[in-house]
């Protein structure tokens, strides 16, 4: 198990952006993938996009091109720029090693 902080997020408008940080405290090179998922109001937690320690990157759908992942070794930390907002990317967002470690969640509302 590794511990996962969030930080980021908050309150946007549509066409705006927002950044979203997970630090891997125990370092990068202890998680081969790290996941981000979202979980909208009354909705199933969705994955959104995935980085390997290698630097393959993967996005569902319906964030291709508006969202961009991005990893600083040396701070241990994987970036979720997201540009291009619409008010249903509205979520919580949550990084994960894909098993037993989750950051705690940040909200990202996006809103006129």
């Amino acid at each position: 198990q590794v511990h996962l902080v969030q930080s980021g997020g908050g309150l946007a408008q549509p066409g705006g952006s927002l950044r979203l940080s997970c630090v891997v405290s125990e370092g990068l090179s202890r998680i081969p993938i790290v996941y981000w998922y979202r979980q909208a109001p009354g909705k199933q937690r969705e994955l959104v996009a995935l980085v390997s320690n290698v630097g393959s990157k993967e996005y569902v759908d319906s964030v291709k091109g508006r969202f961009t992942l991005s990893r600083d070794v040396a701070k241990n930390t994987v970036y979720l720029q997201m540009n291009s907002l619409k008010p249903e990317d509205t979520a919580i967002y949550y990084c994960s090693n894909g098993a037993n470690s989750w950051g705690r969640g940040t909200q990202v509302t996006v809103s006129s």
